[in-house]
């Protein structure tokens, strides 16, 4: 029963850490709570609020300086939403792109760039000079 019981406890905690935190209607503490908003951040996003509140995320982004298309595609992802939207703003950086080697000589070759070289071990015997 206490099993189950602790199980519920730590369902609800981990729902409660994913659910989306308008930036309108947020405090200091649920802003703080977002990956990647630390206190100056989450400082200078309630400043702008008084002003007024947050259109959309162009908005959030012109206002609040240290807040860019990239932070603000990773506060999105982290929770963050203005007036229940998402930022659906620039695409995510894709990794770079792995061409096939055209011919073997090249595939040799690029092998031997990626693979670092094990040092060179001489034998105890002939480096310390020691006779048997």
């Amino acid at each position: 029963m206490l099993k189950k019981l602790l199980m519920l406890i730590a369902m609800l905690y981990a729902a409660a850490a994913f659910a989306a935190v308008d930036v309108n209607k947020a405090t200091a503490a649920e802003l703080d709570g977002i990956k990647g908003i630390g206190p100056a951040i989450s400082g200078k996003i309630l400043e702008e609020r008084k002003k007024g509140s947050f259109k959309d995320w162009n908005d959030l982004i012109g206002r609040v300086s240290g807040i860019g298309e990239t932070s603000a595609a990773r506060f999105s992802a982290s929770g963050l939403t203005i007036n229940g939207s998402a930022y659906s703003g620039a695409p995510a950086k894709k990794a770079p792109e792995v061409r096939p080697a055209a011919n073997a000589k090249e595939a040799a070759a690029t092998a031997k760039k990626d693979v670092p070289m094990a040092p060179a071990v001489a034998p105890m015997a002939a480096a310390s000079g020691a006779k048997k």
